[in-house]
């Protein structure tokens, strides 16, 4: 994706704001950020256990891609504000100039023989005022006339142009806040995770190790055959492809370690296509497609809120970055609640 450096004007208008509202916010991440994980229920058994860790690690998902969408809208906010910060110091460059113009307008008429009464306003302690009031005035000249008009639509622009900056700085405080929630929710869940594992006996956690490590032996060999979805699905499969055995991790993209999402966005890169972030919004990039009719490369989206995506791999075969402690590998699209294709 190309990036765009932003001119640096001059001087620049810093432009803060910190609403009730995102004051608020702050408070309550602070909350968030400082609530304890609650203490799990301890396991009855091996298999009571997984079930647990399990929920936990889904639990953590659903954080997980609500915290990527965050942090995805916050890198869009900063270079909006960014921007807009940007517009606002040269548009009060602009303003500044035209007041300069004016000023010379008024120095000539008074080396001529006086100052216009308006030009008086204009000058005096608050011409902020003589802009609401000149253009009642009907004995400016058209020189003044035109100039002063231009003053007027500039700190209009102006006045518009800092709504705006301060109206996107609050959103960017609010997904700040949100960005630190998701990100404490997520490490909490999988904590708690950590805790039922942390209360089993060493028996029972070897037991749960070779049952996980016993999953990702069956599921390294990709299905046989199978017809791609186009060339560019085909390309992102074939690199998703190159990361079987690599580790799910938190909020990763690559390119030695995933989330599901993680490793959707980045193999569809190799591919030269850019798509979103996350299995929600990738779940709405294309048409959707029912079970039969899935070709090799095609996005499949599982459970109802859409956290979770990898790639069909044909043969009633799914390609996805699992859970944490999993790797990238191969499993039955049937060990999850299968939801739409997606074909990109």
């Amino acid at each position: 994706m190309a990036s765009h450096r932003r001119p640096k004007p001059a001087s620049r208008t810093r432009v803060t704001v910190l609403t009730a509202a995102a004051a608020a916010a702050v408070a309550l991440s602070a909350q968030a950020a400082n609530a304890a994980p609650a203490k799990p229920s301890k396991p009855t058994s091996v298999k009571d256990a997984k079930a647990q860790v399990d929920a936990l690690y889904t639990q953590a998902e659903q954080a997980t891609e609500k915290y990527d969408a965050a942090n995805e809208k916050l890198k869009s906010l900063q270079t909006e504000a960014g921007t807009l910060q940007d517009q606002v110091a040269k548009q009060q460059q602009h303003l500044n100039t035209l007041r300069d113009s004016i000023g010379t307008i008024a120095a000539s008429q008074y080396r001529t023989g006086g100052i216009d009464p308006s030009l008086q306003l204009f000058l005096s302690s608050n011409p902020d005022s003589y802009l609401d009031q000149a253009t009642a005035l009907d004995q400016i000249s058209s020189l003044q006339t035109s100039a002063l008009q231009q003053l007027q639509d500039a700190k209009r622009t102006l006045d518009q142009e800092r709504a705006e900056a301060t109206a996107k700085l609050t959103e960017l405080q609010a997904t700040k806040t949100e960005l630190g929630n998701r990100k404490t929710e997520a490490k909490n869940k999988l904590a708690q995770a950590q805790a039922i594992l942390n209360s089993l006996t060493a028996a029972q956690r070897a037991q749960i190790a070779d049952d996980a490590a016993r999953a990702n032996r069956s599921t390294e060999r990709p299905p046989m055959g199978g017809t791609p979805a186009s060339g560019h699905a085909a390309a992102a499969y074939a690199a998703a492809q190159t990361k079987v055995g690599d580790p799910y991790a938190w909020s990763e993209d690559g390119p030695n370690s995933f989330d599901c999402s993680g490793l959707t966005s980045w193999a569809y890169r190799q591919a030269g296509i850019t798509i979103p972030r996350t299995a929600a919004q990738q779940a709405n990039y294309g048409p959707h497609l029912s079970m039969s009719q899935l070709k090799v490369g095609d996005l499949v989206i599982f459970y109802s809120d859409h956290h979770h995506v990898g790639f069909y791999a044909g043969d009633g075969k799914v390609l996805h970055a699992p859970k944490p402690g999993a790797f990238v590998r191969y499993e039955s699209i049937g060990n999850m609640p299968f939801q739409f294709g997606v074909r990109i």
